[in-house]
């Protein structure tokens, strides 16, 4: 992570790595240039309607906006790469598993089902920057969200902006055997993968995708998932994903599941180096620690 003094750095910051003049940034937010020069070199602070037209057209997150757009700054951390902030350098990292289920009766009302309708662009940003997401991708995430809300959640911060999301599909033992065996890719999970888990002796529950600005968003996503499975009745299920990078690992290895497949380090649509993983296994010896 990089730590920010200033809006203006992390403008700049913005422009360059999404390749755009600072016309073209100005067109997005409806301004003139001038007023984007005079933000990124510090002489003046943007206004609050502004401050919204730049959290919407740009989807950095509205906390980290507002921590350096002030007279008196906030320094904070960022990562473009994995769109996660911090006001503290140790609290960057991704906490040890035991802290996501400190408390399952803490409850946070910025946590909801994904509106699919709503908060598909959402998701199509921060997953499709990552990963190909086709059609039948969005189509599998529509029927997850109808079949499993408890697990298909969005999460936002005070202002209402939004701050990650988690996107699980309940699949069938075929599909699963494909993820397994490497007979089949993410990309290519359709509808007919998806069944009703409560119609099956033994569910399979494939995390498609976890993400979160900031620890505090990302405890409330994982702390839902674990309460889940902590009150699942049918301890008799798999649960599996494929994960890129160093601190899932930890955090899975943690969690007590099994490592299936590793690949050889590779480079994402981001053009970032990522080690997939596939790991399977219950959540049930972690819960009853």
């Amino acid at each position: 992570m990089k730590r920010y003094n200033s809006i203006g750095e992390l403008l700049i910051d913005y422009r360059e790595i999404n390749n755009i003049s600072q016309v073209e940034f100005a067109e997005t937010v409806n301004v003139d240039a001038r007023t984007v020069q005079r933000w990124e070199r510090g002489e003046t602070l943007i206004k609050s309607d502004k401050e919204e037209e730049i959290v919407v057209n740009t989807f950095l997150p509205y906390q980290l906006i507002r921590n350096l757009n002030s007279a008196i700054v906030i320094p904070t951390y960022y990562d473009f790469r994995i769109r996660k902030y911090s006001t503290n350098e140790l609290s960057n990292d991704l906490p040890d598993a035991a802290w996501f289920k400190k408390e399952f009766s803490i409850t946070n009302n910025n946590i909801r089902k994904i509106d699919y309708d709503y908060d598909i662009k959402y998701l199509k940003k921060f997953i499709g920057v990552k990963q190909d997401l086709p059609k039948n991708n969005l189509l599998a995430i529509r029927k997850a969200v109808e079949i499993l809300p408890e697990l298909n959640l969005i999460i936002t911060d005070d202002a209402g902006y939004y701050a990650g999301h988690v996107v699980i599909f309940p699949i069938n033992e075929a599909t699963f055997l494909k993820l397994r065996n490497k007979e089949m890719k993410e990309e290519e999970i359709t509808i007919n993968d998806l069944v009703d888990y409560k119609n099956h002796e033994n569910p399979i529950f494939y995390n498609f995708d976890i993400a979160a600005d900031n620890n505090y968003s990302l405890y409330f996503l994982v702390n839902t998932i674990l309460k889940f499975f902590s009150d699942f009745k049918n301890k008799e299920y798999t649960y599996c994903c494929i994960a890129t990078r160093h601190d899932s690992f930890l955090l899975y290895e943690q969690l007590a599941l099994n490592i299936v497949w590793k690949e050889e380090p590779k480079l994402n649509k981001m053009n970032l180096e990522i080690y997939p993983r596939f790991y399977e296994g219950t959540l049930n010896s972690f819960l009853e620690k």
